[in-house]
């Protein structure tokens, strides 16, 4: 359970990485992602011991949990949840997002296949090694034309793809 937990840790972040690089074009090279894997990695990597495992996820929580805890009395009070929220929906606002998270004008992506795919040893620990290179398989399955660019155009035919294998599962 907690591997999973992992996995779809870190796949939203890639993802989200992955967003950022598309940038106004909509099209994403290889070293973008690249970029953008190794920073999220790095950032998961909390205690910067070179791979992303149960130890990492729970210092993550305990630093969202002391940025919650404003008072830092041990617990979190309604008041400060409440706060939380309200400031979490001005940066949404200030990003052009609606609730839920999909960005206006735009489809949310697919949550789950990056990190899911990263563990290829199945040791329980993510590497950056192995975290780059599954960002980088799902990149180059979505690069049709193989020319070290993701374009919506392809992103969108390589998400149809997805959707039909998992329904023919």
């Amino acid at each position: 359970m907690k591997k999973i937990a992992i996995a779809l840790s870190i796949s939203a972040l890639a993802v989200g990485g992955v967003a950022v690089a598309q940038g106004q074009t909509g099209a994403t090279t290889r070293a973008e992602v690249t970029a953008k894997t190794d920073q999220a990695f790095a950032r998961m990597d909390a205690n910067n011991d070179g791979v992303v495992n149960a130890e990492d996820r729970q210092a993550r929580a305990l630093e969202r949990f002391a940025k919650l805890d404003t008072d830092n009395n041990g617990s979190i009070s309604q008041a400060e949840f409440l706060a939380m929220h309200e400031a979490r929906g001005e940066r949404r606002a200030e990003r052009g997002e609606r609730m839920g998270g999909k960005r206006m004008g735009r489809r949310g992506g697919h949550r789950g296949m990056v990190g899911a795919m990263a563990d290829t040893d199945n040791d329980g620990t993510i590497t950056a090694a192995e975290f780059r290179a599954a960002a980088l398989t799902r990149f180059d399955a979505a690069d049709a034309d193989n020319d070290g660019t993701v374009t919506r155009e392809e992103r969108r035919a390589a998400m149809q793809a997805m959707r039909q294998a998992r329904r023919a599962q």
